[in-house]
């Protein structure tokens, strides 16, 4: 059963232990980490993000493009959705860069906090993967599909499958589709809803698995040689962002790194780095 996130003791014990993660290249002292508001553009900022492609973008930045600019870059690597939200509403962490508007959406509802948008910085497809047959075509009848269980990719997953002819949701199932929409199944598919960072090590139990696109990077997977199903860019509304607790996006360090995100050189850097298995959204 998919399960949205809670915030619960235990995340928030996890929040506070990850943020114990050695900062990524950063030799400044970690006792000045997130602060909330601040004037002092010399402060660090703290960033909270998924490693791959998040922390090695921010890591680009850090080693080639922050100090020119003023800016003094922490990043805390996490590998899980709940963390980065938690941190920076706690203010651990002054931003996080690991998810897509949607899910932010459902995690402000969910949880009550109010962390918001800065800019849209890359879009990662969510892609179907299989270590047991070359196309989505030849899956079995009766195959077995692992997919996020998180509120908004669940959904997104289904939407992917229905895109490509797999199965057909109900009508105005949309970005919170459960296989409860499914109104048409002509392979019988079964789900097996599971947490997106263990996705790439169910492929050798199921059938298939529809991955998130850093979660597959991570597991040495390529979205785009490897999916047998790739999202399409053009009119994606799941570009991954930047983010800050609601009144902080005019720090002067949010608004540095929001430019060196969308600068000439971070395009260059996503786009020679991945091969087109991550895309900027700018």
């Amino acid at each position: 059963m998919r399960t949205s996130v809670k915030f619960t003791t235990t995340a928030v014990a996890a929040s506070a232990l990850a943020l114990t993660l050695a900062a990524c290249g950063s030799s400044a002292s970690t006792s000045s980490s997130g602060s909330g508001s601040s004037n002092d553009a010399s402060k660090p900022l703290v960033v909270v993000a998924s490693p791959t492609p998040h922390a090695q973008i921010l890591e680009y930045i850090q080693k080639n493009l922050a100090a020119k600019a003023g800016l003094n870059l922490q990043v805390k690597v996490v590998t899980d959705y709940v963390t980065p939200n938690l941190a920076v509403q706690d203010g651990s962490a002054d931003a996080n860069y690991f998810q897509h508007q949607p899910y932010l959406d459902d995690f402000n509802k969910t949880h009550g906090t109010n962390i918001v948008s800065v800019e849209a910085v890359h879009l990662e497809p969510l892609g179907l993967y299989s270590h047991k047959v070359k196309s989505a075509a030849a899956l079995a009848d009766g195959a077995t599909v692992a997919i996020p269980n998180d509120a908004t990719n669940e959904g997104r997953a289904l939407q992917l499958l229905a895109a490509n002819g797999l199965l057909k949701l109900k009508s105005g199932a949309g970005t919170t589709a459960t296989p409860d929409d499914v109104t048409d199944n002509p392979k019988h598919l079964k789900f097996q809803e599971i947490d997106a960072a263990q996705l790439p090590r169910t492929l050798g139990d199921v059938d298939a698995a529809v991955i998130n696109g850093n979660y597959a990077i991570d597991a040495k997977l390529n979205p785009k040689k490897d999916a047998l199903l790739l999202e399409k860019a053009q009119g994606n509304p799941y570009a991954n962002i930047l983010a800050v607790k609601s009144g902080e996006q005019n720090d002067p360090r949010v608004k540095k790194l929001a430019e060196l995100l969308h600068s000439p050189q971070v395009k260059q850097y996503i786009e020679e780095t991945f091969s087109g298995s991550v895309i900027p959204a700018f």
